[in-house]
């Protein structure tokens, strides 16, 4: 018995713990009572759910003073690790307790689903794969209408580079092997992302120009679902261009909800 007390011993310092005052203790008595009745919990969950899905025996929890939760290990294919708790009850004075409420609650040990996330919350940066499509959220508080100024005097004025300010600046032979390199690789038109859309960077919201003579060519994309702080040929495209449309219906955008409070009945 070791092993079940190591195994039930978090979920009764949990519960314990939990507590913030101490219910009124039974009397012996009562509490013999209630104690007792782990062979009419055991027979209660097996008329429930079957004799093979009883297991062994983990204990006994005196609720208040009328009330006690038997404990029994779970054997249910997929539920390891599970407990059945059946609560029974007995008033003062009773010479037998009565059946409340079984219940199957997680063990300690017990395998759970992870926590929910929100559909808008599970994408994250990176997931974008070649052929996806993800639309800003409505009202995206990153993206303006075109006639309005952004702030950035590179983007609004079309600012020259003079190359004031630095002793030294790439030059033309310089700046076609830049250009040739990006226009090759990851983030150029013939990467696989690319050729999976339509759409491209020279008329995305999220892509903001090289200034001097690159910027013909390149930017960099400001989608942190996207290619994020990377440069991007112009001719690039991803599926979250800034116009891909919100998909139709409700929730996930690959299935339309289902009302399973509809039904159809034939006779």
């Amino acid at each position: 018995m070791e092993a079940m007390e190591s195994v039930t011993e978090p979920a009764e310092q949990a519960y314990e713990s939990g507590r913030e005052t101490s219910p009124a203790a039974p009397s012996q008595e009562q509490e013999a009572v209630l104690s007792g009745a782990a062979d009419q919990a055991r027979a209660a969950l097996i008329e429930f759910s079957g004799e093979g899905a009883v297991g062994e025996y983990l204990g006994v929890t005196i609720e208040d003073a009328s009330s006690a939760t038997h404990r029994f290990l779970a054997d249910l294919p997929g539920y390891r690790g599970w407990q059945w708790a059946v609560v029974v009850a007995a008033y003062p004075g009773a010479d037998h307790a009565t059946i409340s409420e079984l219940v199957l609650i997680p063990g300690p040990t017990a395998l759970l689903a992870p926590e929910w996330v929100p559909w808008e919350d599970r994408v994250r940066p990176g997931d974008l794969g070649p052929g996806d499509l993800l639309a800003p959220p409505p009202n995206d508080p990153r993206l303006v209408p075109g006639y309005v100024a952004t702030g950035d005097p590179l983007i609004d004025d079309t600012a020259l580079e003079l190359g004031f300010g630095r002793r030294q600046v790439l030059s033309e032979w310089g700046r076609a092997e830049a250009a040739q390199r990006w226009h090759d690789g990851d983030y150029g038109p013939g990467s696989a992302m690319a050729r999976s859309t339509r759409r491209v960077c020279r008329d995305c919201g999220f892509y903001l120009p090289l200034g001097g003579a690159l910027g013909v060519m390149f930017g960099v994309c400001a989608n942190v679902l996207s290619a994020d702080g990377h440069v991007v040929e112009a001719e690039y495209g991803c599926g979250a261009h800034s116009d891909t449309p919100q998909p139709p219906g409700t929730g996930s955008p690959m299935y339309e909800p289902y009302d399973d409070g509809v039904l159809d009945t034939a006779d």
